[in-house]
């Protein structure tokens, strides 16, 4: 896959590519010919130079990959996050078409498990993105929204988050606007099947940012307040616990072992090639962070074949072990 990549992060027309840098400035775009290979993106100042050295080189084994999409809008971009030694470097990625995004997104995210497009299933995680894609297109002809008697009560389908985005509106106003979206995005499952409109539901579910992920507060070893810890089938996340933003990815397939000091409650995460990683829960016992790391690392183990048996034994070994 060919591109070319700004210094701030982005995907431009045809097969171009922006990549934002660290902090964001005012600073415009600097577009660069990339190359993705493997799981490397490879920048050069021009497709004439892309034979030779590259101007710059990200590895994104290790990486958070976020979704930043605005269909009504065509914002197509990609938000990664870089596990560099002191943390992680924030890069964005912005795409002009949704078939662009889909390819690149799927990439991007295999990229992460340490998988390449040769992988199989790259093409199946490019149609999810564009079929997700496609369920929030609006109707461009509200003529063709068919009439739902039952009385929409926004309040009870929409979270008070996006509600607060219409607290200048008149009330009656913003039951009529979300309204009208909720009947809008309902055409799109509208002649599905029920069992085809629940399997729509899943995966678009399954495709939110933090699908997964379980959020405790901690004070890490060597920190001055309190920060998330993020816990997933397949990593753990320090995360900023005013913004949510991540801070520093640590894959469980580079974990050596984990501990649990039960007399200051305090959990012990060590690796093959980083600095451990210590702290202490805030407000849920320290035996349920061990339990959710053994469990995912259980499930990690088990074949895809669903005649094998339980290891009971190595379960109870995994997530117990408390005093």
């Amino acid at each position: 896959m060919k591109g070319l990549v700004d210094e701030i992060g982005c995907l431009e027309p045809g097969n171009k590519t922006a990549v934002m840098p660290k902090k964001l400035t005012l600073k415009g775009y600097k577009q660069y010919w990339c190359t993705f290979k493997d799981i490397t993106i490879s920048c050069y100042k021009s497709k004439e130079e892309s034979h030779g050295t590259p101007a710059h080189q990200m590895n994104l084994r290790g990486c958070e990959v976020t979704p930043d999409v605005n269909i009504s809008g065509q914002k197509f971009n990609i938000k990664l996050l870089i596990p560099v030694a002191d943390g992680m470097n924030e890069i964005w990625l912005r795409c002009d078409m949704e078939k662009q995004y889909a390819h690149w997104m799927a990439a991007c995210r295999l990229a992460s498990k340490g998988k390449t497009m040769a992988d199989s299933s790259y093409n199946l995680e490019v149609q999810n993105i564009l079929s997700f894609l496609k369920m929030q297109h609006m109707n461009p002809d509200p003529q063709l929204i068919e009439p739902i008697t039952t009385d929409i009560n926004p309040e009870c389908l929409v979270s008070p988050r996006y509600l607060k985005k219409y607290k200048n509106k008149q009330p009656g106003s913003i039951r009529d606007l979300i309204s009208t979206r909720i009947l809008e995005a309902h055409q799109n499952v509208a002649q599905m099947s029920l069992i085809e409109a629940k399997m729509r539901f899943i995966q678009a579910w399954q495709s939110l940012p933090e699908f997964g992920m379980t959020h405790f507060l901690a004070k890490f070893q060597g920190g001055k307040r309190e920060e998330l810890i993020g816990i997933t089938y397949n990593r753990l996340i320090r995360m900023d616990a005013s913004t949510g933003d991540a801070i520093k990815t640590w894959r469980f397939s580079n974990m050596k072992q984990w501990n649990v000091n039960w007399e200051i409650k305090m959990v012990t995460v060590e690796f093959a090639d980083e600095p451990s990683l210590s702290f202490i829960c805030a407000e849920v016992d320290c035996k349920v962070v061990h339990e959710f790391i053994g469990g995912y690392i259980f499930l990690s183990t088990r074949a895809k074949d669903q005649n094998e048996s339980l290891d009971e034994e190595m379960f109870y070994k995994l997530t117990s072990g408390w005093v």
